[in-house]
């Protein structure tokens, strides 16, 4: 059983988006996954091979209890019901308590259909009198992380302060050269400069060195006023 699982559209995305959270969490004792729905290709500067190893250098990296690749289209990647079915047999069979998922608002159509596909899946997950693996399961809570392709400034739910994993984050994103190098410039700031600097800048709303925002429909509570920055 999973504690926390993150769900991406494409490998690079979860340590884009969440690499501090995952490896704070890691360091922490939990037990954390990625799930990513497509491979990511065909990119310009990458191939299934070169993505397959930079993916499996990310993870080890960030020293992820489980990693898993479902295989579905890249750039046409929907909420239908083969994906919704893909997707809830994972979370009943991995059973996490928390999801993090793509924020709903982003100019790449597959971060957008992978946050509705979590949402529908994580309701069939729970479903009974079905053929869905596993028994029912419905993930305690969805917490959404920003993508990269729109530059939103949303007032996030929270702020997780990543200060103590920045240099892991970094580290697992430079494993996707064919995605973060390859092919950007290389004047400063270059691609990897920006991740460290938007990173400042969430940790500097909340009084620490870096951090990663989040994104809840609901309320999110907090057992003691302890537990505030």
């Amino acid at each position: 059983m999973l504690d926390y699982l993150v769900i991406a559209a494409h490998p690079d995305d979860a340590e884009l988006a969440a690499g501090g959270t995952i490896a704070t969490l890691i360091a922490a004792g939990r037990r954390v996954g990625v799930l990513d729905l497509t491979t990511g290709e065909p990119t310009p500067h990458g191939s299934p091979q070169v993505r397959t190893e930079e993916t499996q250098a990310a993870s080890e990296i960030l020293r992820l209890t489980w990693r898993h690749n479902l295989g579905l289209p890249n750039r046409a990647l929907n909420s239908d019901v083969p994906g919704r079915y893909q997707v809830a047999s994972i979370l009943r069979q991995q059973r996490p308590r928390v999801i993090l998922a793509p924020y709903w608002e982003d100019a790449h159509p597959d971060h957008v259909a992978a946050s509705a596909l979590v949402d529908a899946a994580r309701f069939w997950a729970k479903l009974t009198k079905t053929d869905l693996p596993a028994s029912p399961h419905y993930p305690d809570k969805v917490y959404y992380y920003l993508g990269s392709h729109l530059r939103l400034h949303r007032q996030p739910s929270f702020v997780v302060d990543i200060s103590a994993q920045i240099d892991t984050k970094l580290r697992a994103a430079e494993c996707y050269h064919s995605q973060l190098v390859a092919g950007r410039p290389t004047e400063p700031p270059t691609f990897l400069d920006s991740i460290r600097d938007i990173a400042r800048y969430w940790g500097w709303t909340v009084g620490v060195r870096y951090g990663e925002p989040f994104f809840s429909r609901e309320l999110v509570g907090v057992r003691s006023l302890d537990d505030l920055l």
